[in-house]
């Protein structure tokens, strides 16, 4: 059933639609809640299973980033056609349930499995919504909106941190899989029985009606809403490049579990050969929206910008608890409190004065979007790295390097400064990205930008930082983690240099 009825009548009035963003940041929290619950269950989970650094990489990246990132494509294109409340909801109640199967999970094979299952969810928890807060939002408030709905990341990352970290040093790690998966099951009712599917595009700027009603284009969205210079073609030579990489990975991966190839891993050509086919069929569904973004440098700067800036911030809020544990010295429990301040208290002010921040500097040009971002970026890895000197830096004060109190407080201080500015991104370019498509195709783009965000920032980044703390063991024993995310930093520098060039981009690519 399409949303068509449901459109005519949902209400528009101001209360309701901030209702709407309240319930949508509610779903989003749960989401982050359950996506970064495992970093603080990292020292459970690596000794319960005998993991290394680079294996929990693995659980916590591309276990959750190849099905999570190549599936939000077809359920965003799904959304552009049919109810994405509907979505949402079944979206919320498969990530929950496999957030609470993660509890029971007896094996490290098991808890991989069950990591992919919340990714399956996932996929359709982020799209469609960007897609309802541009249709309750009017131009001018979008990015503040998206803003707040960016809300549910620190919300989500400090309750996960908090609630999971508590739980886990009192009743065991299982039990905080268990809770937190029961209450997105419990919440998802609400999301279906309180929230309508607006107008597509009712609050875009009014254009004139045409004489002639607008033809329908290859995947159902109206013909006239791709650039004149774009068709289908685009995104179909694209998918069918990506499958026939699928097609060859696996053919490589058969020869070389046939043959026994020195060198060859067949399970990971096999992985990688399902992902790509998996991106290719999902480009075939796409290939109309992806016919008009793929053109655009724009949209290959901001993807790849806020990817680039994503492989730190997925990586370093996933890895910073252990990194207090190993290198401050902090239980589980004193972690749990203080990272979640930090995520809290950090990530909320970073997130809204960004949003803010781009829809006032929006007035005197489009390239605001992205630089506002890309300068919070260059301000943000000097921070990181200071923040985790603490002792360093009260040492040139006070001799000793002061007490441990006064460490942590100063670290807590200065963490705030790059937690924030860490996530001044997502108001801004979410919001740039709903502009270079039409409403219709809104969804749709917004997943394909989320597919290279994500499966960059979170496969790589999760993983980066476990392999390359592995790598540096032998040399840095315990503190090899602090300098796997200090050579991290240098992904901040590529993002602002790739923002930068998009603020110079986005007007000729804008769409109203």
């Amino acid at each position: 059933m399409t949303d068509t009825a449901t459109a005519a009548t949902a209400p528009t009035r101001p209360g309701y639609r901030f209702y709407v963003l309240a319930v949508l940041i509610l779903v989003y929290m749960l989401n982050f809640l359950d996506r970064q619950i495992i970093g603080i269950l990292a020292a459970p989970l690596k000794a319960e299973f005998g993991l290394s650094d680079s294996q929990f990489g693995l659980l916590g990246g591309i276990a959750f980033a190849s099905v999570y990132s190549t599936l939000a494509i077809p359920l965003a294109w799904m959304a552009d056609r049919f109810s994405r409340v509907t979505i949402m909801t079944g979206a919320l109640a498969v990530w929950s349930g496999f957030t609470a199967l993660c509890g029971v999970a007896g094996s490290f094979t098991q808890l991989f499995m069950f990591r992919m299952g919340v990714g399956v969810g996932e996929a359709g928890g982020v799209a469609p919504a960007y897609s309802l807060i541009a249709d309750y939002f009017p131009p001018h408030q979008r990015a503040r909106a998206l803003a707040a709905f960016a809300f549910g990341i620190p919300l989500g990352t400090a309750a996960g941190t908090l609630v999971g970290g508590l739980l886990a040093a009192t009743y065991g790690w299982r039990t905080a899989f268990i809770v937190v998966g029961l209450l997105g099951l419990l919440v998802a009712p609400l999301m279906k029985l309180t929230i309508k599917d607006p107008q597509r595009g009712g609050t875009d700027v009014a254009k004139p009606t045409p004489a002639i009603a607008p033809s329908v284009g290859i995947d159902g969205a109206p013909a006239d809403a791709l650039p004149a210079h774009a068709s289908d073609r685009v995104g179909r030579i694209a998918s069918l490049i990506m499958l026939g990489l699928g097609g060859g990975c696996l053919l490589l991966a058969l020869i070389a579990w046939l043959s026994s190839l020195a060198g060859l891993n067949p399970l990971v050509l096999g992985f990688g050969g399902l992902l790509a086919l998996v991106i290719g069929v999902s480009l075939m569904i796409a290939r109309v929206t992806a016919s008009a973004v793929i053109p655009k440098k724009s949209f290959w700067l901001l993807a790849l910008g806020a990817a680039s800036s994503s492989v730190c911030g997925y990586g370093v809020a996933g890895w910073l608890p252990l990194f207090f544990m190993r290198s401050f010295d902090l239980t589980l429990a004193q972690t749990s409190w203080y990272y979640a301040g930090i995520a809290l208290i950090g990530g909320l002010a970073g997130i809204w004065g960004g949003g803010m921040i781009a829809d006032k500097l929006s007035r005197r040009g489009k390239g605001a979007y992205p630089l506002t971002p890309a300068i919070a970026f260059l301000i943000s890895a000097p921070c990181f790295i200071l923040a985790m000197n603490s002792p360093w830096l009260i040492g040139l004060v006070l001799p000793g390097g002061g007490s441990q109190a006064q460490q942590l407080t100063l670290a807590f201080l200065i963490f705030l400064i790059p937690t924030g500015l860490n996530l001044a991104w997502l108001g801004p370019i979410t919001a740039a990205v709903q502009h270079l498509v039409a409403a219709p195709m809104r969804s749709t783009a917004s997943a394909l930008f989320l597919l290279i965000n994500n499966l960059l920032g979170i496969a790589v980044g999760f993983y980066y930082f476990g392999w390359m703390s592995d790598l540096l063991a032998p040399r840095f024993g315990e503190e090899s983690l602090r300098w796997a995310i200090y050579t991290g930093m240098g992904f901040y520098l590529l993002a602002s240099m790739l923002l930068i060039g998009a603020s110079r981009t986005l007007k000729r690519d804008w769409v109203d």
